[in-house]
């Protein structure tokens, strides 16, 4: 009887470890998922803020709104890739605004286009805050996912390392300051 016992009490035991280690992984999942929404609640929060800053702009000079489109476009349903395209095309639009603004001194000057850099700011902070939240819980699953014992319940159940959130290119190099 106490052999039948031990190894139907080791069964159990692994039983339990590998549901336990599969809920884990789990919930780094979820975490993730969840860091991943708040880098987009942050590119919707910049978006409404660029939107507003580029409808003040237009009260001093008519431009069309062909990236703002874009980035409505591409917000829904996104993956790492679309992402990174709709940023792209974001950061191309502050890059107009900026241009506006040298352009009409007098927009620069205007109380709610000061009010709106600072959103723009703010919603940018927010920004970097979610992509190192989410880099932190990517690497946490991934370190997780290739830890032996966990490894093997991750492989069991397909789990894959998961990518980054990474700068482009454009940005890793030196800001060049002409004065």
């Amino acid at each position: 009887m106490k052999l039948i016992l031990i190894p139907l009490i080791i069964a159990v035991i692994l039983i339990v470890w590998f549901i336990a280690t599969m809920n884990g992984l789990r919930r780094r999942r979820v975490q993730i998922d969840e860091s991943l929404s708040g880098i987009d609640v942050a590119l919707t929060k910049r978006y409404d803020s660029l939107t507003k800053i580029m409808q003040t702009a237009k009260a001093f000079a008519a431009h069309e709104t062909e990236l703002l489109t874009k980035v409505i476009d591409l917000r829904s349903g996104m993956t790492m890739a679309k992402r990174r395209e709709a940023e792209a095309l974001t950061n191309a639009m502050a890059e107009r605004v900026s241009f506006l603004a040298e352009a009409y001194p007098e927009l620069r000057s205007s109380e709610t286009y000061r009010q709106l850099q600072l959103a723009v700011v703010d919603a940018e902070e927010h920004l970097q805050a979610a992509r190192r939240l989410y880099n932190s819980n990517v690497s946490a699953f991934n370190q997780a996912i290739v830890s032996f014992p966990k490894s093997l319940v991750a492989g069991f159940l397909g789990m894959q390392p998961l990518d980054f959130f990474r700068a482009e290119d454009a940005k890793r190099e030196d800001v060049k300051i002409d004065l």
